[in-house]
């Protein structure tokens, strides 16, 4: 059966220039060995899903210096990027919307309690030691969650003379540690160049700020941080080339975890671009209409793109966000995380069990649940059905500008085969609802109030526009936009 989604980054031909946005075809790779059935995939999602959200809540209340990382062992999505060392090494990271920092395994690297996870077919480079970041740079203090300089430069040793007068760059920035939901590593910065490898030319982003880690527990892979960092992509790339730092995009392939869908590529787009290519790839040739939202200040996690949500409609009937998913409050709880790097959504118990409870008055009243479906994937309710089931639309209301979001039905409702020979009962159609309850409110220390994971993102255009400040929904053939932006 098929495995975490990867996506691997393959690059077309671009030419640079001022204000030429840059297109990444993004590409899954769905392994079928190592999950045995649906359910096992299914199983195994849900949960990486369920600790990378209470791992972001858990963090929040933290007296620690770190900074954000991918809060459980793998992402579905990979890029690649050629570390141009001598000679060139290329490196594979997951790209994560809900961390700001890039950072990956560096030679020589042991990674303990690795066994059984997902590994990257190159092996890790080697850095050169010259290319260490000092302790006394904005870069070391924001790895070291705004630590002063003077106190890093202590640590590494250097001379109390030398922190008075700030003469302290030839001293390299300390080591950081790394928790998450089930592992961690300890890395050093480093600046070094690195390629977005192109057919002509590459794009070289010299001097680029990442993380080089030595040691790990049960993390081999690592991770292109996308969040409003001062160490994230997009933020590094408004220094070499300001246009693509001003906004990106992707589209996601609409796949139901099957591999054939994911043959044709998804588009990640760097940089604005205008209105006339937007119209490519809508499936009608006409304007494409974007849900924009604001994006909210978070104090404690300002590197989140958090939104606010103001209700969800299941069928005619709208049910009310509660308070902790309209807004951010001044201590930087609330609101939901628009996140990459999560699969499936989550919202807070009491208002998951609205949802579901009318989900399922107009479901289940026609159609047997499949309890035994759901133990074993961690989604529900499911359902058997013969030939067709029918079931109520599901829109998202944003907050502030009353926009709204309609969910094509294939990304809250998942339909598959259960049983089979291998099963050792007879096969029936299923389907369950593919959204997640994220726990009981009143048991929720603080943080997000919920995530937009990527299961639901897909068929959407998700722009994220770090200029005015929001982030905006299309409904594409993302495939066909693909094809469309790819021979102009």
């Amino acid at each position: 059966m098929a495995s975490a989604l990867f996506l691997i980054l393959c690059f077309t031909h671009f030419f640079l220039s001022s204000s030429q946005p840059l297109y990444l075809p993004l590409t899954h790779t769905l392994s079928q060995t190592q999950f045995n059935s649906t359910q096992h995939l299914l199983k195994s999602t849900t949960t990486r899903s369920a600790r990378r959200f209470h791992h972001h809540r858990r963090r929040h209340n933290r007296e620690t210096n770190q900074v954000s990382l991918p809060l459980a062992p793998g992402s579905d999505y990979t890029l690649s990027f050629t570390l141009n060392s001598s000679p060139p090494q290329p490196v594979s990271l997951y790209m994560d919307t809900g961390s700001d920092l890039v950072w990956f395994p560096c030679s020589p690297f042991e990674c303990i309690l690795c066994e059984g996870k997902p590994n990257s077919t190159n092996p890790p480079p080697k850095i050169p030691k010259n290319a260490a970041v000092s302790c006394d740079s904005r870069s070391c203090s924001s790895a070291h969650s705004s630590l002063s300089s003077a106190n890093l430069c202590a640590i590494s040793h250097c001379p109390l003379d030398s922190i008075e007068i700030s003469e302290c760059s030839s001293f390299s920035c300390p080591p950081f540690y790394y928790a998450y939901a089930d592992g961690s590593f300890i890395a050093k910065l480093y600046k070094h160049s690195l390629s977005i490898p192109m057919s002509t030319p590459a794009l070289v982003l010299r001097n680029f700020t990442f993380g080089c880690s030595h040691s790990s527990l049960g993390e081999p892979i690592g991770v292109a941080g996308f969040g409003r960092g001062l160490l994230s992509l997009p933020a590094q790339l408004s220094t070499f080339s300001p246009h693509l730092a001003t906004q990106f995009s992707y589209c996601l392939v609409s796949h139901s975890f099957d591999q054939d869908r994911v043959r044709r590529p998804s588009p990640l787009i760097l940089g604005p671009y205008d209105e006339k290519q937007k119209r490519f790839g809508d499936g009608a040739g006409g304007s494409v209409e974007y849900a924009y939202t604001s994006m909210l200040d978070n104090p404690k996690h300002p590197y989140f793109y958090s939104i606010g949500l103001a209700g969800v409609s299941v069928g005619k009937r709208v049910f009310p966000a509660p308070e902790i998913l309209q807004g951010v409050d001044e201590n930087g709880n609330g609101g939901i995380v628009v996140d990459s790097g999560t699969t499936f959504t989550m919202f807070p118990q009491g208002f998951y069990n609205s949802l579901v409870a009318e989900f399922d008055r107009r479901v289940g009243r026609v159609h047997e649940r499949a309890t035994r479906v759901e133990d074993e994937t961690g989604l529900g309710p499911c359902y058997y059905y013969e030939k067709v089931v029918e079931v109520p639309a599901v829109t998202l209301h944003f907050a502030g500008n009353k926009s709204s979001v309609l969910l094509p039905r294939r990304n809250y409702f998942y339909e598959f085969v259960d049983g089979g020979v291998r099963a050792g009962r007879k096969r029936k159609k299923v389907g369950c609802w593919m959204l997640m309850n994220g726990g009981d409110e009143a048991e929720m220390s603080g943080g997000p109030g919920g995530i937009l994971g990527n299961y639901q993102q897909q068929g959407f255009e998700v722009v994220y526009d770090l200029e005015k400040h929001r982030v905006g929904f299309a409904r594409r053939q993302c495939a066909l936009l693909w094809d469309s932006l790819n021979q102009r």
